[in-house]
């Protein structure tokens, strides 16, 4: 029996300074929104160099030690997985530059929920803040997306 899948790897970051969070207004059609930077991981970088490349193209912030704290994750119709490894970081140098991805900004943390999101991102941030929740998936039940916080 083959246990091989088909796996799409990515990542986001979330990156604080005192009270305020980093987010970028994604511009892309297939998750546009408020949400925090990341994209792809390259087949010949390692996952937290991905997160450190990402950042840097779409904020222009050099970021340091960044940590896992969780993923984000679902299995498609065709069987294939796709994964999120989730982010956050406080030590960073560099001016904050946005770029074709999108317009990147500082925002309070207590307005980030008033703010116009990408999908379930109001969901996804508690994997982000809350160290008892480490997984965000999504589960098909009767053509329908479910969240379950693990």
């Amino acid at each position: 029996m083959d246990r091989r899948k088909l796996v799409t790897l990515t990542n986001l970051c979330m990156i604080t300074k005192g009270d305020e969070i980093l987010v970028i207004d994604r511009q892309k059609k297939d998750w546009p929104g408020i949400t925090f930077p990341g994209g792809h991981v390259e087949d010949d970088e390692s996952i937290v160099d991905s997160v450190i490349r990402e950042v840097k193209e779409e904020t222009g912030l050099d970021i340091q030690q960044p940590k896992l704290c969780g993923i984000k994750d679902w299995v498609n119709s065709d069987g294939s997985r796709y994964t999120v490894f989730l982010y956050t970081c406080d030590t960073f140098t560099g001016e904050i530059i946005s770029s074709s991805e999108g317009n990147v900004y500082w925002v309070k943390r207590e307005d980030f929920l008033k703010l116009k999101l990408s999908v379930d991102m109001d969901v996804l941030i508690r994997v982000f803040e809350d160290p008892d929740i480490t997984e965000f998936y999504y589960q098909k039940v009767n053509e329908e997306w479910n969240i379950q916080l693990k």
